[in-house]
């Protein structure tokens, strides 16, 4: 929309307030708040929506629940219809003792009535507590991820974090893991290894026989000691482009001119030595490499740039910006020099910029093409640097052009894009650069413990596709016994329609002929067979950033999503940030599947929010990604323990817990059901109040909290050996549906017997001195004590790593159960409160009878010990894979599983540069508008200080420079300033 003040309409568009001759003076304030605002929108607006997560179990648990709460109003229906029948047969015969006169009320009331009762008496069958429960162990877990020092990087002092305490049991169940590239997979430390100028190569080092020689650490690096604003950092090992300098080599000295000038770099002066704030490391590797080569970046304003060129002092003057963004794919300054003369210059990606030259450089561009794919190769991130002399009516009319599409109102987008093409269009080609990004420690070995979890590894990264192989093989997620690497590199959407179908068909088709000899050799090589259809079975795809948008239409969605889930690995090459939020909903749409995102920069926080769960990487490109992250760390390998240890055992943990919730819920309320059919379904318990009230928070509480927290099932280490173990989770076999009816079973059948056990036994059973002991009170202490070892024996089956606090827990509250239990019903508290304290005396000579002790015995034995039947024989049988394990971690085996030979020939990596493609908006409008920039008002006029070092230093440095400049580039002649 518009913004009108003072009688001055400015434009608003998307965030962004273009103010044209405006001078602020004393309302500066009230406009930065606009512009603040206005910043804010935009960064709301590309950093995607944010979306409530919340895991699978979450979401089965709500669904459990109405059906647990469906059964609570199914028992009370039956009770209540049993008390109406028992009423109007049986009841009437009771008139005499309870007449109903007084009341005056009928059976069918008495039906109703009852049925309320029962809804309150069996409430606790409905798990309230479990959400508390619940939250308390997911709380847990997240200070175990945080407490790992296994976890912990050094070299950044960058511990992990879950920053969020709702999704850890998600982790065990990933089959989908979307990852960036550069500063996820690699260290985002960029180094300026090699250029490529006027067809030149600079970077290599020879023999005296002309054969390159590989480049190590003991290799001499070039010395630039004769330059006093070098940065001692920096690394460079061939002399020819020094040489080439001092020879001051016109093609040369403009690249290194372009290198200097075209970025939005911040110098300042820091411990007495020229410091760089870049916005990427890219940006701060070419501004470093033309430092050293006598090209230094000094200082900027929003009109000048000042440059220390050979050991002169030049300013130009800063005309206009033309940033970086995702469309654009490059960037270009204009500039006026000290002669008058009005420059473009232009870097970015080599597919654009090779559009826009000038005919005249077609010779010079097949050359650098060439040089670029042998860039490549050698996995360097590449950019294309190119120029343009100006005229200057022509600049001077294409200024009045831009300024007034600047204040448009519609499609101002659209027409400033067609101006910047315009002026841009007919460069000539300077040459281009090529950036060291290696991989980060331990990320193949990583991605094939991934692998081998049948984790799904599609990596989303900006690179071009002729290189995106080679990055799949140098990061293992492609190897030479895969089967077919399908490349989709179609430019219409027939093209993408017809490589997607025939790469699904060939796909099919080969499946088919590989179950056919399975079948045939199934008899005679089992196994074998099995481990070759998971080998020929494994397929590859790289689809390119202008066929993944083709891809991506509705009529061609499923079509790609079905042959990229056929694929084990997927890598899309050249997308945007939009791209890959997309890739990971369209995902998220049609597979039942868990997504993870892991990425380092603002240009994956729409990726990390679109997924189920989003990992932020603390590297070089800022904190974005991680505040917008749900779990952070510092390097990619530590995305293993997070899944296949913490991941896993939260999983594990959480689905013994519900298991164990469920299962002590229904064998302590069914008791009452059971009961009804004695009681005349009067709504009576069995149990004394205080033990309804107290069995949740005391007696069985504990424990099922410690084997929620500290239970494993193998420890860290062989869950890494064997990472197969995490198939369980992802195929959700721990708690579902069939888990949770089977709970309910065996929690109905332990209150059966419960109940009918001490039932049968009480009717046959006399004291020792002759009594009958079939009173309500003994029979309901019978039961409770039965109950409550029934259920510390079950949770001691359940659990298979025993601590310190588990033993503590579980048997501590076995004993408090007692301790309360005489306490309660002890004299004295009676003779204070008789009224609440009823069951006087009852634990005392219930207890004291030894036939007591032998039906709970029996009960307890009847309980266990066919669980405990099926558990050996389902162990000794028909072992799972972690019984396997167990067993072999239990007779201290430490025999690694075999594995399938991961080593490769040795092939050349490319990671040929995504940071054109990748790289976020850029900050040309704000340095250009001066804003960060301190300002000192004298007068009514504002004057900018300069960010860079102080003049005084400056001065030093120069007369330092200038007394080795004769040596190092010729007699210094005049400071020339525009």
């Amino acid at each position: 929309g518009t913004l009108t003040w003072r009688g001055n309409k400015y434009s608003l568009d998307n965030g962004k307030m273009l103010l044209r001759g405006c001078i602020l003076r004393n309302t500066e304030w009230c406009f930065g708040m606009v512009i603040f605002a206005g910043l804010q929108t935009k960064l709301m607006q590309n950093c995607g929506k944010t979306k409530f997560k919340r895991t699978t179990i979450d979401k089965l648990m709500n669904t459990l629940v109405l059906w647990i709460f469906a059964f609570l109003i199914c028992m009370g229906v039956i009770l209540a219809t049993g008390n109406t029948i028992w009423e109007t047969w049986i009841g009437r015969g009771f008139e005499m003792f309870l007449p109903w006169t007084k009341f005056q009320i009928g059976t069918v009331f008495s039906g109703f009535l009852t049925f309320w009762s029962y809804i309150i008496i069996l409430n606790t069958v409905v798990p309230i507590s479990l959400y508390v429960s619940v939250e308390v162990l997911r709380l847990g877990h997240s200070f175990f991820i945080n407490w790992d020092v296994k976890m912990y990087d050094c070299q950044t002092n960058t511990a992990a974090v879950a920053r969020t305490t709702t999704l850890n049991e998600e982790l065990g169940q990933v089959e989908f893991i979307f990852s960036d590239k550069t500063g996820t997979l690699t260290q985002n430390i960029m180094v300026f290894s090699k250029c490529s100028i006027n067809g030149t190569i600079y970077g290599d080092v020879y023999d005296e026989f002309g054969h390159r020689k590989e480049i190590t650490e003991k290799t001499a690096c070039v010395d630039f000691s004769y330059n006093l604003l070098s940065d001692g950092a920096f690394k460079f090992y061939d002399n020819t482009l020094v040489e080439a300098v001092k020879q001051k080599d016109s093609a040369v000295q403009e690249f290194l001119r372009l290198l200097a000038l075209c970025h939005t770099v911040m110098s300042e002066e820091s411990e007495g030595k020229l410091v760089y704030q870049a916005q990427s490391p890219d940006e701060a590797a070419l501004v470093t490499a033309a430092r050293n080569f006598g090209f230094a970046f000094w200082s900027r304003t929003p009109e000048s740039i000042t440059v220390c060129e050979m050991g002169q002092v030049v300013t130009y003057q800063l005309l206009a910006i033309l940033d970086f963004n995702n469309t654009r794919k490059r960037m270009s300054v204009i500039v006026r020099d000290a002669q008058g003369r009005i420059k473009l210059y232009c870097k970015g990606a080599d597919t654009i910029i090779f559009d826009l030259l000038d005919p005249s450089s077609k010779d010079l561009m097949h050359t650098t093409s060439e040089q670029l794919n042998e860039f490549a190769g050698e996995g360097l991130r590449t950019l294309a640097l190119a120029y343009k002399d100006l005229d200057e009516e022509y600049y001077d009319v294409w200024m009045k052009k831009f300024l007034f599409v600047s204040t448009v109102l519609e499609n101002r987008e659209d027409q400033l894009a067609a101006l910047h093409e315009e002026i841009e269009r007919g460069m000539k080609l300077l040459g281009a650069t090529a950036i060291e990004d290696k991989l980060q420690e331990g990320v193949p070995e990583t991605i094939s413990k991934l692998n081998l979890a049948d984790i799904k590894i599609w990596v989303l990264t900006g690179d071009k596709q002729e290189t995106a192989v080679n990055i799949g093989y140098s990061c293992n997620m492609l190897r030479d016994d895969m089967t077919d690497v399908f490349v989709v590199s179609g430019h219409t959407l027939t093209e993408v329609q017809q490589q997607l179908r025939k790469a699904k068909e060939r796909i099919l088709s080969l499946s088919r002929v590989s179950d056919a000899r399975n079948d045939e050799d199934n008899d005679i090589f089992a196994d074998d067979s099995v481990f070759e259809e998971a080998i020929i079975t494994e397929y590859a795809l790289v689809i390119n950033g202008h066929s993944l948008a083709h891809a991506l239409e509705p009529q061609l969605e499923i079509v790609f999503l079905d042959l990229a889930c056929l694929c084990k690995t997927v890598i899309c090459c050249r997308v945007t940030p939009m791209q890959k939020a997309q890739v990971v909903e369209l995902v998220r749409k049609h597979k039942r599947a868990v997504t993870l995102a892991v990425g380092d920069g603002a240009n994956d926080v729409s990726m990390i929010k679109t997924s189920h769960i989003g990992v932020g990487i603390s590297g070089q490109e800022g904190m974005q990604a991680v505040l917008a992250s749900d779990y952070s760390f510092a390097q990619f390998r530590y995305l293993q323990r997070l899944l296949l240890v913490h991941g896993r055992w939260s999983y594990f943990r959480m689905s013994n817990f519900l298991s164990y919730f469920f299962y002590k819920n229904f064998a302590f309320t069914l008791v009452h059901f059971w009961y009804g059919f004695y009681c005349g379904f009067s709504a009576q318990t069995v149990y004394d109040q205080w033990f309804i009230t107290l069995f949740n928070i005391v007696y069985t509480s504990l424990p099922v909290l410690a084997m929620g927290l500290f239970d494993q099932d193998v420890n860290d280490q062989n869950s890494l050996r064997h990472p197969s173990l995490y198939k369980s989770g992802q195929n959700n076999l721990l708690f579902n549906k069939r888990q949770f009816f089977l709970c309910t079973v065996h929690g109905m059948t332990t209150s059966f017997l419960l109940f009918f056990i001490p039932y049968g036994a009480f009717s046959v059973m006399v004291k020792e001195d002759g009594s009958h002991s079939s009173d309500q009170q003994t029979f309901a202490v019978t039961i409770a004590t039965s109950l409550v070892i029934v259920v510390s024996v079950q949770i001691g089956l359940s659990m298979h790593y025993w601590t310190a606090v588990n033993h503590l827990f579980v048997w501590g509250s076995l004993a408090m159960y007692f301790v309360i239990l005489f306490a309660m019903q002890s004299d004295g508290l009676f003779g204070v409160l008789p009224n609440i304290f009823s069951f006087v005396g009852a634990a005392r000579n219930c207890l004291s009878e030894k036939s007591v002790w032998l039906v709970i015995l029996l009960t307890t034995a009847v309980c266990i010990v066919p669980d405990l039947f099926v558990r050996s024989i389902r162990a000794s049988l028909f072992p799972t894979q972690t019984d396997r394990v167990r067993q072999l971690q239990q007779s201290c085996k430490r025999q690694r599983p075999e594995e399938q030979n991961l080593r490769r020939a040795c092939r050349t990596s490319s990671r040929r540069s995504a940071y054109a493609f990748s790289h976020q908006e850029g900050f040309g409008e704000l340095i250009t508008s001066g804003k960060n920039m301190r300002t000192s008002r004298v007068s009514s006029t504002c004057s900018y200080e300069r960010t860079a070092p102080s003049s005084k230093w400056i001065e030093n440095v120069i007369k330092r420079t200038n007394a080795v400049s004769c040596i190092s580039f010729g007699s210094p002649n005049k400071q020339h300033q525009s």
